[in-house]
Order: C-alpha cells, then sequence, then structure tokens
C-alpha cells in the first residue's frame, strides 16, 4: 500500500495556459439534490466550481430549483421534473441524457433521495452515458440490488466515492479489512473506488491502491463528501486519468481540511470552509 505526498500531487497536477478559454477546462454535468436536500446539491457544485471547472450545470429536480437557483451564482442551475415529493421523476431521463452527451464527465447522486424513480435514473444513466462517472451517496445506494449496471459500463469511466455503510449496501465485505477490500471492489466491478473515512483509500480496477494521509477529523460532518465529489468529477473533467483524479481529489480535500482545522479549529470547521480553502490546497500544487 502506497501512501500519496505532496511530491506525488505535485506530479500529477496540470497547470493553467496562459492561452486557454473555459472550453479547456471541462464541462460538468452535476446530477443532485431534492426537496429538502439542496445543501447536498450546492456543496457538490461548488465544489467542481473551486477545482477550476471550465463550466458546471447542476441538473436539479425542480422543486429544489427556486433554493439552489437564489444560492448559486457561478453554476448553470437546470429544473428538471420532479415527482410529487420532490425527488427526479423518469421524466427527466430524457432532458439529463441530452445533457450527458456536452458532459465531460458527470456527477451523480449527492441528496438524491431514494425511491424506485431515483434508481431508475441512476441506472439508466449508468448505462447509457459514455462520459466519465462519479457515483456518490444515494446514488450508490440506488445499486442496491441493481449491479448489473456497474457490469454493462465496465469499458467506461466508474469512480464510486462511499462512506462505509455505502460501500457495503453496494456489496462490499469490509472483513479483509479496508485497502483489501476496496481493491477487491474495484477489481471485481471494473470501477475506481475511493473507499473514504480516516486514511481514505483510493483503488483501481487493474490492482493499485492509494492511502491518503491528509484530513482530519473536524470534515466529520455532513456535505464534506459532497465537496469531495465535486472536486472529483472537476478533475475527471479536466481530462485527468481516472486514478490520478482519485488520488489528488482525495489529497486535497483532505488538505483543504487541514488547513481550515489550523484556522477555524476541528469544531468550528463546516464544509463551506473547505470550499474556501481549496484554492490555497491547489495553489500548493500548481503554482
Amino acid at each position: 500500500m502506497k501512501e500519496l505526498d505532496w511530491e506525488y500531487i505535485d506530479a500529477l497536477m496540470p497547470r493553467r495556459a496562459a492561452e486557454s478559454s473555459k472550453n479547456d477546462y471541462g464541462r460538468i454535468l452535476c446530477v443532485c439534490g431534492s426537496a429538502g436536500y439542496t445543501g447536498a446539491a450546492f456543496f457538490a457544485a461548488q465544489g467542481a466550481v473551486r477545482m477550476g471547472s471550465g463550466v458546471v450545470t447542476l441538473a436539479v429536480p425542480e422543486r429544489a430549483w427556486p433554493v439552489l437557483a437564489v444560492k448559486l451564482s457561478e453554476p448553470v442551475v437546470r429544473p428538471l421534473p420532479c415527482t410529487e415529493d420532490g425527488l427526479f421523476s423518469v421524466r427527466a431521463l430524457p432532458r439529463l441524457l441530452e445533457l450527458a452527451e456536452h458532459a465531460d464527465a458527470l456527477l451523480i447522486g449527492c441528496g438524491l433521495g431514494r425511491s424506485d424513480e431515483v434508481t431508475e435514473v441512476v441506472c439508466t444513466l449508468l448505462c447509457e452515458a459514455a462520459c466519465p462517472i462519479v457515483l456518490d451517496a444515494d446514488g450508490i445506494n440506488a445499486l442496491s440490488g441493481h449491479m448489473d449496471a456497474l457490469s454493462r459500463r465496465r469499458n467506461r469511466i466508474t469512480v464510486l466515492t462511499p462512506h462505509e455503510g455505502e460501500f457495503v449496501r453496494a456489496g462490499g465485505d469490509l472483513s479483509p479489512g479496508r485497502e483489501r477490500a476496496a481493491a477487491d471492489f474495484a477489481r471485481e466491478h471494473g470501477v475506481y473506488l475511493v473507499l473514504k473515512g480516516p486514511g481514505t483509500i483510493a483503488a483501481a480496477p487493474d490492482g493499485r491502491c492509494m492511502r491518503n494521509p491528509t484530513g482530519n477529523c473536524g470534515m466529520a460532518k455532513g456535505g464534506s463528501g459532497d465537496v469531495l465529489a465535486g472536486m472529483l468529477v472537476s478533475l475527471l473533467g479536466l481530462g485527468l486519468p481516472p486514478m490520478d483524479a482519485c488520488c489528488a481529489a482525495v489529497w486535497l480535500h483532505g488538505r483543504a481540511g487541514d488547513l481550515a482545522a489550523r484556522e477555524v479549529g476541528l469544531w468550528g470547521m463546516t464544509p463551506s470552509d473547505l470550499l474556501d480553502r481549496i484554492p490555497a490546497a491547489l495553489r500548493e500544487v500548481t503554482e
């Protein structure tokens, strides 16, 4: 098991060219949120913005749109059909698939909630979208009983970012230990896996496995994982190889958390503090 460090991340992170435009830094689509769970969508979209994506589009159920349209200035927020309880409806699928055709990377899951229609939306996007996909939170929960959707993506880039509970619900087995469990799952399903927690593990289908040393217990708050998902999809949209994107995202996410802990303290730091310190973390490895 190798451990990530500054030198490793510095070597793989690209630099921004003086002559460039927004089209050079990735078009990101985030399919996130539901009525009452707008925070997760906010943090995911802003995580992608803070990582430097050229264009971030956030697709949300229409009942969540008024809140997010007011809170977000940088992402484009698209309202789509939803059910009576404010979750994505299958009627949103044609528009979601159209948006995905123009995306360089796609994030599915943060704050989606759980329903049969959400499961159908998630599985259809997994099977039909060609771009790299990051599956987080309720996107992973939707896989329970539908792991065949991953099999149908085996030749496309798919990244799962579960905490241990989501990992088990997706069929993972933690009994061999976190490192072996992550490596086995990635190999079996042909995916890249970010198993979150103290010492987050990034695993690739070819057997590569890395441990991240950055981060702290002040990050154990709702919303921190959504920030990570946004950072990761941003790096995939930029064109980084998937294992490099996983490693850079988890190291930078943890580094932003360490900066926040130093400046505002473990107890009081928030996911918003992580967002605010992503630029400083990035400067350490790109400038």
